[in-house]
């Protein structure tokens, strides 16, 4: 990229070429003529960023948005991590007391949560769980469980909260990468109503598919076979029901079309770390389980979990000293229909 002071010379150079005087750099012509260089300068600068902005593989933001609608495309909008809070009091309820909707609940880390409905505890009950979502679109709406234990306003009568699950499900929108590479695929790939690249386009702009495989012939001939994953995961009934009745829309005459979960691929990640001086261990490790969990979603189906990429995650994450990655010892390896599925994520103190 041309500079200001590059041009600025060449204006100085161009000058003296054609008149003969050499320009003292305090006098009024020369800082003019700096002024308009840096114009110039700009000019440059802007045509930079247009022909950057005419290719898909070097657009960003709204621009590449552009571009993939030409290829009827579009940018996949994030989700919201959702789950249950677990409502309670210390001695059984003399009388029913209601958790209104909308109650908002967080974490120590500022994370808020949202109840989606009223719930109740009963007279004689001690607790009740209410569904409740996190207030904002995004994976740090991915929270590990027993996290969720402050009220911003404490209904009547209630003493805690707290969710025994960990709230998953949430997702960042599509990044410009991702979206970039669903342009690109599109046009080295093209669909033509019928093959494959065909299924994976209009399943993927359904907004709860996260990943697809597509299987041609997997039952022989006439038939296709459609492998779905979530956001959260594996897909409910009603998600393969949603996307089987979309295909059979679209579908051929004589195809015959099945969706299905992927295979479930249960993994167990377990380490032992140490936590920086200032750092408590157990902010740390929820941390560290957050960072994981957030990292196993239906965007896996059908790719390795590398340790490499775990010892990333942990790495980078606020007040971790040290630490080993027990289990997995080694690389995932997944088949093509396969999602990895963490089943569970341990985390001990290297210190005790």
């Amino acid at each position: 990229m041309v500079t200001i002071e590059e041009i600025f010379e060449n204006m100085k150079n161009i000058y003296a070429e054609k008149t003969g005087y050499e320009i003292n750099e305090t006098a009024d012509m020369a800082v003019r003529m700096y002024a308009a260089a840096a114009e110039i300068c700009s000019l440059y600068a802007y045509n930079d960023w247009v022909m950057k902005q005419a290719f898909p593989q070097t657009a960003t933001g709204e621009n590449l948005e552009y571009h993939a609608q030409i290829r009827g495309l579009y940018r996949n909008g994030g989700n919201k991590a959702t789950g249950k809070i677990t409502f309670g009091v210390d001695e059984q309820a003399t009388s029913d007391l209601t958790i209104p909707a909308g109650t908002v609940c967080y974490t120590q880390y500022g994370t808020r949560f949202v109840t989606d409905k009223e719930g109740i505890i009963a007279a004689g009950q001690l607790s009740t769980e209410v569904p409740a979502s996190c207030e904002n679109i995004g994976q740090s709406g991915n929270v590990a469980k027993e996290t969720i234990v402050y009220m911003t306003v404490i209904p009547t009568g209630i003493t805690y909260c707290i969710n025994s699950e960990a709230f998953t499900g949430g997702t960042d929108d599509e990044s410009d990468e991702s979206l970039r590479e669903r342009i690109l695929s599109s046009y080295r790939s093209l669909p033509n109503g019928a093959n494959k690249a065909f299924y994976e386009k209009v399943v993927l702009q359904m907004e709860q598919v996260a990943a697809v495989k597509v299987l041609p012939k997997n039952r022989g001939i006439g038939t296709v076979d459609v492998v779905i994953a979530t956001h959260s995961g594996m897909p409910s009934p009603e998600d393969i029901s949603e996307v089987k009745a979309m295909l059979d829309d679209i579908r051929e005459i004589c195809v015959d079309i099945e969706v299905l979960a992927p295979e479930e691929m249960k993994v167990t990640v377990d380490i032992n770390l140490e936590a920086e001086s200032g750092y408590t261990f157990s902010s740390v490790s929820n941390k560290v389980k957050e960072a994981i969990e957030a990292k196993f979603g239906g965007e896996l189906l059908g790719k390795n979990v590398l340790l490499v990429e775990l010892y990333n995650i942990i790495y980078n994450i606020e007040g971790v000293k040290n630490f080993t990655i027990n289990s997995p010892s080694a690389d995932i390896i997944t088949e093509d229909t396969a999602l990895p599925v963490l089943e569970s994520v341990n985390v001990t103190n290297m210190g005790e």
